[in-house]
């Protein structure tokens, strides 16, 4: 038997895949920091996210720029 590939659907798993990524790497960042009492006390982890998201933009603008 031949089955077609659904392209929505692994766009769908696509995404959830690096919406699971970022959630983890935050974490683990945030972790990190905090482990080694670099984060100061009036952060929490939604500024951990906006460094995250500002990391991601950077790094995607760049690629942009390279191509």
């Amino acid at each position: 038997m031949i089955f077609k590939e659904n392209k929505l659907v692994n766009q769908i798993y696509r995404r959830l895949g690096y919406v699971f990524g970022y959630f983890l790497f935050t974490t683990i960042l945030y972790l990190i920091l905090n482990f080694l009492n670099k984060v100061p006390k009036e952060w929490s982890y939604f500024n951990i996210m906006g460094i995250t998201l500002l990391i991601i933009f950077l790094g995607w603008s760049i690629n942009r720029l390279l191509k």
